[in-house]
């Protein structure tokens, strides 16, 4: 029985990059508010004092960019405690333009991809959410972070933090959370062990399950000391730098293409949608324990350039037939699934933090093909 360790990270909303990735889907969910067929393509970058917004958009009515930048800023937590990156100071510069209509054209035409690429999909039976464990309880942990900061119950914290969970596999099975860290934005003059003690109670025990705590669990807090300055004042943010946390933290692959701030034409993020939703569905009607679905597409093009699904050898369906019940259960078009998924409706927001996949909520986490996938499977 061979035994291996897995970690994965998260970070919380008010880690730069995801506040580029908040702003930029606020941006995205406002504009199709406004116009369901808009076109965008944000791009935010983050720093001391400044928020920049740029990148392409096709809507049909105005978009009050300042407003949207200011009123994210401020629901992730950045209200006034430092003076260098604030909401109601921050100087926001608007860098957006009308979309190429060489790709205008070429997208419309039969709702073909918006770009050429590869997306994919994952599902595993190993949590409830069937997502991998590790990425499934930092969220969980960077969530609970975030929580206790806005309730008030650690009102010492910041928005800034991270979190990373490495977990202990035998027989390809998880069965102990050994290592977490956790390092969290704070206020001036906190004490770090009490600090420590706090979170372990009120993040840790509180978001880990009981059973999976190893007894010699190893909790690192704060690792680098002080963590005063946090934020876009410690570090710039831009959009789509935490694309593995985005996903399955490391344990499928990516594609590559970023999420956030793109409307559904872009198959980088409704392509990963659509895998994703499949994956799940598979999964949960028992034909796999584990499942990855490869989409690919060309520019223009409606139909995939490819399908793949690769199930590790956890199949309990012949292989070549899961294949088939892929392509004939599900239309990968893009017009077919951002029908199916309701992805022009602005529903983008909650997306930016915690993790796209493994969360409630969401239609592409819908259990909602089981039954077809099991009739057609025989199961």
């Amino acid at each position: 029985m061979r035994s291996f360790y897995f970690t994965s990270e998260s970070v919380t909303e008010g880690h730069p990059d995801k506040v580029a990735d908040a702003v930029s889907d606020a941006v995205l969910d406002e504009a199709l508010r406004v116009d369901p067929h808009a076109r965008v393509a944000c791009e935010t970058f983050v720093t001391t004092r400044v928020a920049i917004v740029g990148g392409e958009t096709s809507v049909a009515g105005d978009l009050d960019i300042d407003a949207i930048v200011r009123r994210t800023v401020r629901g992730i937590g950045y209200d006034g405690f430092d003076d260098d990156f604030a909401a109601d100071t921050i100087e926001v510069q608007n860098r957006i333009h009308s979309q190429s209509a060489d790709i205008a054209e070429g997208v419309d035409r039969e709702l073909g991809a918006g770009d050429q690429g590869l997306m994919f999909g994952f599902a595993v039976n190993e949590t409830d959410e069937m997502m991998p464990l590790p990425i499934q309880l930092a969220h969980r942990l960077a969530e609970r972070l975030s929580e206790v900061r806005k309730t008030g119950q650690l009102d010492y914290l910041r928005p800034d933090g991270k979190t990373q969970v490495m977990v202990k596999y035998e027989d390809s099975k998880p069965v102990a959370v050994e290592k977490v860290l956790i390092s969290t934005h704070h206020a001036e003059g906190q004490d770090q062990l009490s600090m420590k003690s706090d979170i372990e109670e009120a993040v840790v025990r509180a978001v880990v399950p009981e059973e999976l705590l190893s007894k010699r669990l190893d909790f690192i807090f704060n690792p680098s000391g002080r963590f005063e300055i946090g934020g876009p004042v410690a570090d710039t943010g831009l959009t789509g730098r935490k694309i593995i946390v985005d996903t399955y933290g490391g344990f499928a692959r990516h594609g590559g293409g970023a999420f956030s701030g793109k409307d559904a034409t872009k198959v980088d993020r409704s392509a990963a949608y659509a895998a994703r939703s499949a994956a799940k569905n598979l999964v949960a009607a028992g034909v796999a324990d584990m499942l990855e679905i490869q989409l690919a597409y060309a520019i223009g093009q409606a139909d995939p350039f490819s399908v793949h699904v690769e199930t590790f050898g956890t199949e309990h369906v012949d292989p070549g037939k899961i294949e088939s019940i892929v392509t004939d259960v599900y239309d990968f078009r893009p017009a077919s699934f951002i029908s199916a998924l309701g992805l022009t409706a602005p529903v983008f927001g909650p997306t930016s933090a915690y993790g796209h996949f493994g969360r409630s909520g969401f239609s592409w986490e819908q259990l909602d093909r089981v039954d077809e996938i099991r009739t057609a499977a025989g199961i």
